[in-house]
């Protein structure tokens, strides 16, 4: 036991010295570097690379060389990259899967040695690695519900300025100043990236690509087969954003009427911990035998597995896409 303990410790304090390391070691990219890093995108598209343009790119997905070479390998790494750019966050991949796997050895590590239970203390080290990437899952989708609250007055900005007699281009450009993040910060990459030679059909499919919306996709659509066809493009722009405006409308109360099965399912969800701990509190006999027996924490680890399988299925029910 202490031989393991002393392992664990031991690869503990290695994994935050590397995290410390991969702080001091910057590995934050500049803005010259993402505006090659959007064109290459773009020309890769089109099929005319460019050797020069590819040395130009420096995809960093970890401040650390032999850790960087690892992820270059996964395909699930530019994933998480794209993951990680969604949520705002200026951090590399790298860098998150320190923090995941210091988290969750931590928390593994500090539970054997309070309460030494290997299955409480791996339930907790799995809560503890999945702890970061929740977080940014949280800020993602945060930020992805600001950019859907302003979208439709950025589509009815760039309708007043084409019926103005202003050029879709002039049109990107008054949206970055005029509006607010996250808004603003993704039609100024657009307006820099066909600004840097990139084609506006690349810049618009990339648009697409960083924000994983349907109305963005609908946006970029409507765009490109107007730039086919031809047509009048502010009338086109105020009917997606009106088309917008009625779908939240739908959505909001579709969010009324299940207001109740949502509350109802964060009750059944909350119901099991904090029965257990509120026992913990008034009858402590009672529940000390789901810790003391050697059949509890089994019983425990697989009562915490059905919960979480559970609130997925529960969460699905109630959360209705429109």
């Amino acid at each position: 036991m202490e031989l393991t303990l002393a392992l664990l410790t031991f690869t503990l304090v290695a994994l935050i010295l590397l995290l410390i390391f991969g702080l001091a070691g910057g590995g934050r990219k500049n803005v010259i570097g993402r505006r090659l890093e959007a064109i290459e995108r773009g020309v890769g598209r089109g099929g005319s690379g460019s050797p020069q343009l590819k040395l130009l790119r420096d995809e960093v997905l970890s401040t650390m060389p032999v850790f960087n070479r690892l992820l270059a390998r996964a395909t699930w790494a530019n994933r998480l990259r794209v993951f990680i750019a969604q949520a705002g966050l200026n951090i590399l991949p790298g860098r998150l899967i320190l923090w995941c796997l210091v988290a969750g050895l931590g928390l593994y590590v500090v539970v054997q040695y309070a309460y030494p239970n290997v299955i409480m203390a791996l339930i907790l080290g799995a809560i503890g690695l999945a702890a970061p990437l929740v977080v940014v899952a949280f800020k993602r989708a945060q930020r992805l519900r600001g950019f859907e609250k302003n979208f439709p007055e950025a589509i009815d900005l760039l309708g007043r300025a084409v019926r103005a007699g202003h050029a879709f281009t002039t049109g990107l450009e008054m949206v970055t100043t005029e509006l607010p993040e996250p808004v603003s910060g993704e039609f100024k990459l657009v307006f820099d990236e066909q600004s840097f030679g990139l084609p506006l059909r690349d810049a618009l499919t990339n648009l697409a690509e960083r924000v994983p919306i349907i109305d963005v996709r609908f946006f970029v659509t409507a765009l490109l087969i107007h730039k086919e066809t031809g047509g009048n493009l502010a009338q086109i722009l105020d009917d997606l954003s009106h088309v917008i405006r009625d779908r939240f409308k739908l959505l909001r109360e579709v969010r009324v009427r299940t207001a109740q099965g949502r509350l109802t399912a964060v009750i059944l969800i909350a119901l099991p911990p904090g029965m257990i701990l509120l026992m913990r509190v008034l009858n402590p006999e009672y529940v000390n035998t789901l810790f003391t027996d050697p059949i509890g924490p089994y019983m425990l680890g697989g009562a915490a597995l059905l919960q979480i399988i559970g609130s997925a299925m529960l969460w699905k029910v109630v959360n209705i896409q429109v």
